[in-house]
């Protein structure tokens, strides 16, 4: 079987939701959205995941120091191709 890694996005800013909470922590039914997304990719047999964060990360890690992921931190909220290869860079350290 074939080593499948997951690369989650969570380092908005969230500023249309109108917080000054990292978009993925708000919650639904009471529960942080970045752990339903962290839930489907162990579900789907993933590997390795990988939280790429940036906007209030120590948050984001707070919310997710239990779930088994590995993090990436994007300094500079760049296109969406950037977080992508900084993931690819910690990776291969």
């Amino acid at each position: 079987m074939k080593n499948l890694i997951t690369l989650i996005l969570a380092a908005g800013l969230g500023k249309r939701m109108k917080s000054d909470l990292p978009k993925v922590i708000h919650k639904i039914n009471g529960k942080e959205l970045v752990k339903y997304v962290i839930a489907q990719a162990k579900e789907t047999g993933s590997n390795e995941i990988w939280l790429i964060i940036g906007h209030k990360g120590e948050m984001v890690k707070e919310a997710t120091k239990n779930l088994n992921v590995n993090y990436v931190v994007q300094k500079e909220q760049l296109a969406t191709g950037h977080p992508v290869m900084q993931a690819e860079k910690a990776h291969e350290a």
